[in-house]
This record gives structure tokens, sequence and C-alpha cells, in this order.
């Protein structure tokens, strides 16, 4: 499932880390400064722990208020 069209136009950075067995992934929004963090194994593809990433960060926004 890809994110929704909530987050068009903001700038989102992605930081993708391996560490072992492993990887961490963060997303960053800059406009609110609202960072989060998911972990996945090594072997997933990136562009599922990319997307994962910007799915918690989207659920995160909602929480807050920041978007809608």
């Amino acid at each position: 499932m890809a994110p929704s069209n909530s987050l068009e136009g903001r700038e989102i950075l992605i930081e993708i880390i391996p560490l072992g067995a492993y990887v961490k992934v963060n997303a960053f929004d800059t406009a609110s400064m609202t960072e989060v963090t998911i972990q996945g194994p090594k072997t997933a593809a990136q562009s599922v722990l990319r997307n994962n990433a910007i799915r918690r960060l989207e659920y995160v926004l909602r929480k807050k208020g920041i978007i809608e």
C-alpha cells in the first residue's frame, strides 16, 4: 500500500542505515521537524522499507494534527 496524497508537496527525507542483520530507516518531514524510525530485515526491498517509513510518518503527522 502506497502512502496517500496527504504528504504530497511535503519534503520528506529518507535515510537507510544497514546495521548487521537489519536495516534502520528514518523518515523526516522538514516542515514540521518530525522524524520517525522503523526497522526491518536487511533482505527486505528498499522500496518496501521506504514506503513503510513514509506510512508511519504519515500516521504520526495525522496524530499530531499536522495533516488531515
